[in-house]
């Protein structure tokens, strides 16, 4: 029998406040003010969840939120995009896990609540539903303290089941990029890091030697460098793919979008470059407005934009 899924994702469902036009400086004791906030929903893995399911891909999510509004809104939010949200939990010992993210001109600071985020054990999860799909992935491996233990160990068994595996690590909050991610990163098929977080977990600072590093390793390295495109390595090929040209609005989700835009194509059975082209795309698109879904859920503007960005790669990948 086929699976029900395409992707299966066990991870974190928050929302995100973004503030907008804060000064440079907070300056204690006073009254600041923004002039624009937005109020989307967040965390990478639910982005990811969210965007690919906007695309097409059929997806199985997996979670904790806390029994409060901010995760009847996530988890709505999440469902409206056509995730299969039945395996996530509302639990009363904990809060909803919150972004805060103050946007500045390119740059900007996060400041999370983790709450159930952190919560989220082996335990929790319905390994069955889990199998039943041909590919796992999983974000914030850093964020989610309570499973990261049990990775290694959740991924070993997805392959035994004949699934890939696709990780992104996102950053680390403690500022360590702790090496027992290679554990993880042994049995995974398709890594997704930024530029930050390949040489940080490489242990260098400079992004050809993470490269040559972490593409021993791993059987197909992504590494996204935001403006300047994208870097793919796969034993002895090696794709570099032209950011698009657009009018940035917000950066948020655009490193999960990317992640959407690959695995959507990935799964498809696309060329690597088209793959690339792909996440791109996704990545360009979710720039376009404020917060990491909002450009998916305007399905006209979402495939206009893709008609006139990868015209060729629509009726591909749709």
């Amino acid at each position: 029998m086929s699976p029900s899924f395409d992707v299966t994702i066990a991870g974190e469902l928050n929302l995100d406040l973004i503030l907008y036009g804060l000064p440079t400086e907070l300056s204690p004791e006073r009254e600041l003010l923004a002039d624009q906030m937005a109020l989307t929903l967040g965390s990478s893995s639910a982005i990811v969840a969210h965007n690919l399911a906007s695309l097409g891909t059929k997806v199985g999510f997996q979670s904790l939120v806390g029994d409060d509004a901010l995760g009847r809104i996530a988890l709505e939010r999440l469902a409206a995009s056509g995730v299969e949200t039945s395996r996530v939990r509302a639990v009363k010992s904990v809060g909803t896990g919150l972004s805060v993210i103050l946007q500045r001109d390119g740059w900007r600071n996060i400041l999370t609540y983790s709450g159930a985020i952190s919560e989220l054990t082996w335990g929790d999860l319905e390994y069955d539903s889990l199998c039943n799909a041909r590919h796992f992935h999983l974000s914030s491996y850093y964020l989610q303290s309570g499973l990261r233990p049990k990775v290694p160990e959740l991924f070993r068994r997805l392959k035994a089941a004949g699934l890939t595996v696709s990780l992104d690590t996102n950053d680390d909050p403690d500022g360590r990029f702790e090496g027992d991610v290679f554990q993880a990163l042994k049995l995974v098929d398709i890594f997704l890091p930024n530029r930050r977080e390949a040489c940080r977990i490489a242990g260098t600072e400079n992004l050809e030697e993470a490269i040559q590093k972490l593409s021993v390793i791993v059987p197909l390295l992504v590494v996204k460098l935001g403006t300047k495109g994208a870097i793919a390595v796969r034993q002895k090929e090696r794709i570099e793919s032209a950011a698009l040209n657009v009018e940035m609005v917000d950066p948020v989700g655009a490193g999960d979008s990317f992640d959407a835009g690959f695995l959507h194509a990935y799964l498809r059975g696309l060329s690597l470059d088209d793959c690339m082209t792909a996440g791109n795309a996704a990545g360009a698109l979710c720039a376009t407005r404020a917060g990491g879904t909002e450009a998916f859920l305007d399905r006209e503007y979402r495939d206009a934009f893709l008609r006139e960005h990868a015209p060729l790669l629509v009726s591909r990948i749709r």
